[in-house]
C-alpha cells in the first residue's frame, strides 16, 4: 500500500507560478516512477509530467513542456511540480500517482493515486 497526499494548489493569476507537492508514505517511494496528471471538468485525465526513480529522467506533456518542472526528493518521499507561466487552460485538479509498469504516459500504468489538489488560473 502507498498513500499519496497532494498540496500546494490554489488560485493564481495568469502568468503566475505555483509549486505542488506530493508526499508519499507506505512502500518504498524511491523505487518508483512518479507522475502528475490533471483533469479539467468534462475532460479526460491527462499526463502532465513524470520522473524516474533516480530523478535523472523527466518527461512532460506537450502542453506544459518548458513551463512546468517535475522533481523529487527521495529522502523526503516527496515529488514536486513547479508550474510557471500559468495559463487559464491549466485550470484543473492535479493528481500525483505511482507507476508500477507500462507506458508512463497512460493513467492505466499507475496503481496508486492521491486525492488531488485544485489549481485555478484566472485570466
Amino acid at each position: 500500500q502507498v498513500q499519496l497526499v497532494e498540496s500546494g494548489g490554489g488560485l493564481v493569476q495568469a502568468g503566475g507560478s505555483l509549486r505542488l507537492s506530493c508526499a508519499a508514505s507506505g512502500r518504498s517511494f524511491s523505487s518508483y516512477f512518479m507522475g502528475w496528471f490533471r483533469q479539467a471538468p468534462g475532460k479526460e485525465r491527462e499526463f502532465v509530467a513524470g520522473i524516474d526513480w533516480s530523478g535523472d529522467n523527466s518527461y512532460y506533456g506537450d502542453s506544459v513542456r518548458g513551463r512546468f518542472t517535475i522533481s523529487r526528493d527521495n529522502a523526503k518521499n516527496t515529488v514536486y511540480l513547479q508550474m510557471n507561466s500559468l495559463k487559464p487552460e491549466d485550470t484543473a485538479a492535479y493528481y500525483c500517482a505511482s507507476r508500477t509498469s507500462g507506458n508512463f504516459y497512460y493513467r492505466e500504468s499507475y496503481d496508486y493515486w492521491g486525492q488531488g489538489t485544485q489549481v485555478t488560473v484566472s485570466s
